[in-house]
């Protein structure tokens, strides 16, 4: 009987999280992860508004004129309202992380949606007066019920470089993305080194890697968009 008992836990864990989140990183089924446009590349931010990295991030962007998509956690939008005006007024796109950096793994649907998803579409909303319509779940972790939430779209990536880490960023990040990004490329970065797992200090040398990278991507005459804007 316990056997039989771990089985179906097991299975049920299965349905729930594990096949959906392998269907979605294998085949893109349900998801957007990269774009068809030969010349089109988006580079995306998770984990912000952060106050030190984020504005240093929006002066770089700036810089090259380069659009961006922020997904930004709910409660540092929140706390931080200020930057998110500037997000939006810079002309990027942002979307939705959950109100915390949490799992949908280990949350409910009902709890995604009333406490993060649509908790942090009112914030975001309230702040800037329009209501995203992106979504990445953190980790990229879905469950089978992320995908029947059609008013958001779901954003996941092509290229993840590792730049939660400092080693990382100092010794391979550069090299990494001039070495993975091609036309269609979604890049999934972070303003952010505060959630479990990522080192603080890593946002300062994704930072100097990105000054280096977007001029030397530019002589490959490619586009910088946000992802609404990506085919």
């Amino acid at each position: 009987m316990f056997n039989y008992l771990i089985g179906g836990i097991l299975c049920i864990a299965a349905l729930y999280m594990f096949i959906p989140s392998l269907i979605s990183r294998m085949t893109g089924w349900g998801v957007f992860r990269k774009g068809k446009g030969k010349g089109e590349v988006a580079f995306t931010f998770d984990d912000g508004p952060h106050p030190e990295y984020t504005p240093k991030l929006l002066d770089l962007l700036e810089r090259h004129q380069v659009k961006a998509t922020f997904f930004v956690l709910g409660s540092q939008a929140e706390r931080y309202p200020e930057l998110v005006r500037r997000i939006d007024r810079e002309g990027h796109q942002i979307g939705i992380h959950n109100y915390c950096h949490t799992s949908n793994w280990l949350m409910l649907p009902k709890t995604i949606r009333s406490e993060h998803l649509d908790r942090s579409a009112d914030i975001i909303e309230g702040i800037v007066g329009t209501r995203p319509d992106h979504y990445r779940p953190p980790w990229g972790l879905m469950n089978m019920f992320d995908y029947f939430r059609k008013e958001y779209r779901i954003a996941l990536w092509s290229i993840t470089a590792g730049d939660w880490s400092s080693r990382v960023c100092q010794t391979r990040l550069q090299s990494k993305l001039l070495d993975q990004i091609t036309g269609g490329s979604v890049v999934l970065l972070h303003d952010s080194g505060e959630t479990v797992g990522a080192d603080s200090q890593a946002p300062h040398f994704m930072l100097e890697a990105l000054d280096e990278v977007l001029p030397q991507l530019k002589t490959r005459h490619l586009r910088f968009v946000r992802l609404d804007e990506m085919a």
